[in-house]
């Protein structure tokens, strides 16, 4: 088949089709295939490009994408060739593997995409175990100096744990996945923490009673040297990053570049959205009124959002949905109380229907749209009609994500 745009849509929609995702269909038997010995025989059978060059392996509940983009842009501007690996995209599926270099960002081109697909043996793979082979193979294939890799979930049993990094990374430990990590925080920092290496050095961003422990114990098991970020002097210097974790992060990523013997430019941490291209992160939206969206959907990182929503004390209009495997019992009470919302279901399996969202709303002030575009477009109407009303757009990866995508639709104006 020829490569084409029409063919190579046909081409990602199969690869959805085929290779389950944890994005699209949840925790699925396809989707989530915990442990390694199929990305590691898939790994041999790309040459094992990953061995081609230098990497920071990111692990944590809340900040791992913002800690990425830090460090990427930060090494990007010492001089170096940055592979960039994360997940989920939110609005086109190369945002997953991008290089960084002289002040900017280039993601993976569709036609490297489509060769790499049709080029290897795919049968039997889950989808993040194709994306990791595929960012790691164009890493190598672009001569990548370094690469800041991001895990899927968890750490232990992560597809991307096959590298051998110079640094480990743990940011924010916090409640999410806990069928799949653990019921604890402490679970969950094990799982994290599976990502320590012997020897190599590894940084947790907070010292905390609940995880110290896990991190201390798994690092003496492993013989890696461990430290902790908090104790990093308070940085003079801002960012354009913005949400819920960003002071930690940036303290964490200073230790890190310490750890790594770099520099850091505080122009390239500050502007670190800008150099990368990553997205959601309490991202002002074009047009009025003010929209702001942010990847946050567990409840530590939507306390953090709504407070600081709250604290605005402007005149809320949130447009929220959110998965139907997510804690939304403890999620309910951190919900502001004066707003009006607007519930949506993303077009995804995991969902939860836009209409049971409704019944466990009972007492807000709510209504039920037919989709993410629309209940953005009604938010910003009602909120228009409202002095210094502003929206929100969040519960989800998955909302934010339908919202970028939409934005031409929802600046449409209706009749």
């Amino acid at each position: 088949m020829e490569f084409n745009r029409t063919n190579y849509e046909k081409m990602l929609d199969g690869l959805f089709a085929r290779h389950p995702s944890v994005q699209k269909d949840g925790f699925t038997a396809g989707a989530y295939k915990p442990g390694l010995e199929g990305m590691m025989k898939f790994d041999e059978s790309l040459g094992q490009p990953w061995r081609q060059f230098k990497s920071v392996h990111v692990a944590g509940t809340n900040g791992k994408g913002s800690v990425c983009s830090m460090l990427a842009a930060a090494l990007a501007a010492n001089g170096y060739r940055v592979g960039l690996y994360t997940s989920p995209h939110l609005a086109d599926f190369r945002e997953r593997a991008k290089i960084i270099e002289n002040g900017g960002w280039r993601m993976i081109s569709e036609r490297e995409v489509w060769d790499f697909v049709n080029g290897h043996e795919l049968e039997g793979l889950s989808f993040f175990e194709i994306t990791t082979g595929l960012a790691f193979n164009w890493f190598a294939s672009q001569k990548v100096d370094i690469a800041v890799i991001e895990t899927g979930l968890g750490g232990r049993l992560d597809s991307t744990n096959i590298i051998t990094p110079e640094l480990c990374v743990i940011t924010s430990i916090g409640l999410d996945h806990c069928a799949m990590l653990g019921d604890t925080r402490a679970k969950i920092a094990a799982e994290k923490a599976g990502i320590f290496k012997p020897g190599v050095p590894a940084v947790v961003a907070t010292e905390d009673w609940e995880t110290a422990g896990v991190f201390e114990r798994r690092a003496a098991e492993v013989h890696c040297p461990l430290f902790f970020a908090d104790s990093y002097p308070e940085p003079e210097f801002g960012l354009d990053l913005h949400g819920p974790y960003q002071t930690e992060n940036l303290h964490t990523v200073l230790f890190a570049l310490g750890l790594l013997g770099e520099g850091a430019d505080h122009d390239a941490i500050s502007r670190a959205a800008e150099i990368t291209g990553l997205r959601g992160r309490w991202e002002r939206l074009p047009g009025l009124p003010e929209t702001i969206c942010d990847i946050g959907h567990n409840p530590a990182a939507l306390r953090i959002n709504f407070d600081r929503l709250e604290s605005t004390g402007r005149p809320l209009f949130i447009v929220f949905g959110i998965m139907a495997d997510k804690d939304i019992a403890s999620i309910l009470p951190l919900m502001p109380r004066r707003a009006r919302y607007f519930c949506v279901a993303p077009a995804i399996p995991r969902s939860l229907p836009a209409e049971r969202l409704e019944e466990l709303m009972q007492g807000f002030d709510h209504v039920v749209c037919g989709s993410v575009a629309e209940g953005v477009r009604e938010a910003r109407k009602d909120a228009s009609r409202t002095e210094n009303g502003m929206v929100y757009v969040g519960g989800s990866n998955f909302v934010v994500a339908e919202c970028i995508s939409s934005l031409d639709e929802i600046e449409k104006p209706t009749v």
